[in-house]
Formats: structure tokens, sequence, C-alpha cells
């Protein structure tokens, strides 16, 4: 997402949130493999035909702004990668990946 304005100021991870395990039952219909993406800062981007559990997303969803950007060495968020989703019955697993860097200019976000 680059607009008309200075040249980038600050660079991003482009993410992907891929669906790693499910040891219970998969109520919300998710399979191991499912994924979505999140690009330009704050694009979501699903593959076409496919869902992810909202709840799912919302126990994710606070981790993902400190994902995109370069943590300090002994910060633990840099490290871990597995999030899991609140229902006990699925005990679904999500692993969060830094797919890409991208430039981008500060100006053309909020």
């Amino acid at each position: 997402m680059t607009g008309a304005g200075p040249e980038p100021d600050m660079e991003l991870y482009d993410l992907r949130v891929t669906v790693d395990a499910i040891e219970g039952r998969s109520v919300c219909g998710m399979a191991v493999g499912d994924y979505f993406e999140l690009e330009n800062s704050a694009h979501l981007r699903l593959p076409e035909g496919r869902h992810f559990c909202v709840w799912a997303l919302a126990s994710v969803l606070p981790f993902l702004a400190a994902k995109q950007r370069d943590l300090g060495a002994g910060d633990w968020l840099e490290r871990d990668t597995l999030f899991c989703c609140p229902d006990p019955e699925e005990r679904l697993t999500m692993r969060v990946e830094r797919v890409r860097r991208r430039p981008m200019n500060s100006a053309d976000l909020t």
C-alpha cells in the first residue's frame, strides 16, 4: 500500500496465521492448514471459498500488530509463534509466521 506520499519510512511484516493443530473436535469447521494473511498493515486476506473462525481470530488478533514489527531478541513474542483458540472442545493451535517484509510510508496509514 504505497500512496503518492514520500518514500517509505518504515517496514512491517506481512503475516500468515495457519491452523497448526486441532487436538479436539473441529466445532467451527476449520481444518489443519486453513489460514489467513494480514498484508499491508491491515488487509485481511482469506483463500477463495474458505473461512476462519471469528473466535480463533479474536484470540490471535491482539498479538498481530507486535508480530508485524521487529522485536528485541529477548522479547518472548519474537520467539513464540503458537497461539490457541479459546474453545476448549477444539484445542486448536495457530502458527503466526512472517511471510514478507514490506516497506511502507507511515503517512499512508492512519
